[in-house]
């Protein structure tokens, strides 16, 4: 059989099966998507050479930056700046001590290189929108969200900063990137305010723009022509393609939040399709060759990156309780993508080597699955 069919098929029915399988083994679909897809790729099933891989890697690469989408959906910059002034305080608390014990717990203790070190503290919202559908808008998940949300633009930064520094130097160029960088950020913020200050005169922009009555699914093309169009943005800039999905979420959520029905129509498309080609992708990508040879330092990445967390969640102590901040801990501790594009930059520099890549990788599996399980079983306690 061609191996494109065989791709189709096996992915196909592995969409259609896993919610079975979840449900049978009372576990959320994501960490069995990830674990069939890593059994399938070493099977070979699915990924690796075969002229379908192409396709798949395609997919799932659409699949992650509409999971970056949803998770700019989940937060409305409107409500954050209505949030108490300590939540906001507790957060930027949170995130400074996190960096200030990462290098004592990485470097000093762990006696990790500085990729693996700076790979620690990083953050992604990306399964936090995973979480929200299971568990709904519950204190712990909204103070992971304002974490994750600030957390997120500190990463891809930090992660942009490393990558350039690496690949240029510290050089003319390097302060040429950065400054598209942050000029990007400034724009963002004025393109903010002055589109606030647009639909607060003309209110009925929004409903010319997302009418109510949706015969033709106006709301969710305009929506989608969004998604794409910050992703150009953001390839045109050379920045981080995810950085865009998310921006592109957070722009549907702070002006067009009245549309609930626009968000279940994004949600389902995403959950339903793409999102889990992305984690079943993941699962694939994983070379079991270098399993035994980089099993320990996966566990001790996955120790340090939950100790940086609990140990900065102790600045949430008069905001939640300990098994609130336990999940807030745990919630953080999953950045699947931003941990494989960390792992890549290092590999390509010469500065990680094939067991230290894989371990980073396999890392960032096994926190989706064990993590996501965990979560799921104090959550329900």
């Amino acid at each position: 059989m061609d191996s494109t069919v065989t791709h189709i098929l096996t992915l196909s029915l592995l969409l259609v099966f896993s919610p079975y399988i979840s449900r049978f083994l009372k576990l959320q679909t994501a960490p069995i998507e990830i674990i069939v897809g890593s059994i399938l790729g070493y099977m070979s099933w699915i990924g690796g050479d075969n002229d379908g891989s192409h396709y798949f890697d395609l997919v799932a690469e659409v699949g992650f930056l509409y999971l970056m989408f949803l998770a700019g959906l989940e937060i409305n910059l409107k409500s954050i700046i209505k949030i108490p002034k300590n939540h906001i305080v507790k957060s930027i608390n949170f995130l400074i001590v996190l960096m200030l014990i990462t290098p004592i717990v990485g470097h000093f203790i762990f006696g990790f290189n500085y990729i693996i070190t700076v790979a620690l503290p990083l953050i992604s919202v990306g399964l936090l929108a995973t979480l929200s559908k299971e568990h709904g808008k519950t204190d712990w998940i909204n103070m992971a969200l304002l974490i994750g949300a600030i957390g997120e633009v500190l990463s891809i930064t930090a992660l942009t900063i490393l990558e350039v520094s690496i690949s240029v130097g510290f050089s003319i160029e390097f302060i040429y990137k950065i400054s598209i960088l942050f000029i990007f950020l400034v724009a963002i913020l004025i393109l903010y305010y002055l589109l606030r200050l647009i639909f607060w005169w003309y209110p009925e922009l929004k409903n010319k723009m997302m009418p109510p009555l949706n015969s033709n699914n106006q709301d969710f093309r305009i929506a989608i022509g969004i998604f794409f169009f910050m992703i150009v943005v953001m390839k045109i800039v050379h920045l981080e393609l995810a950085f865009g999905a998310f921006i592109a979420g957070l722009f549907i959520s702070t002006f067009f939040h009245h549309k609930r029905q626009l968000e279940n129509k994004i949600t389902s498309f995403g959950f339903g399709f793409l999102i889990p080609i992305f984690f079943i992708h993941v699962g694939a990508s994983f070379d079991y060759s270098y399993f035994l040879s980089s099993i320990g330092m996966s566990i001790k990445i996955l120790i340090a990156m939950i100790l940086i967390k609990l140990l900065a969640s102790f600045t949430l102590t008069k905001l939640l309780k300990l098994k609130e901040m336990l999940l807030v801990s745990l919630s953080l501790s999953m950045p699947l993508t931003l941990l494989v594009a960390t792992a890549t930059v290092g590999y390509r520099a010469g500065i990680v080597n094939d067991v230290e890549y894989n371990a980073l990788i396999l890392a960032s599996i096994l926190e989706v699955v064990l993590f996501m399980i965990v979560i799921k079983f104090i959550a329900n306690r």
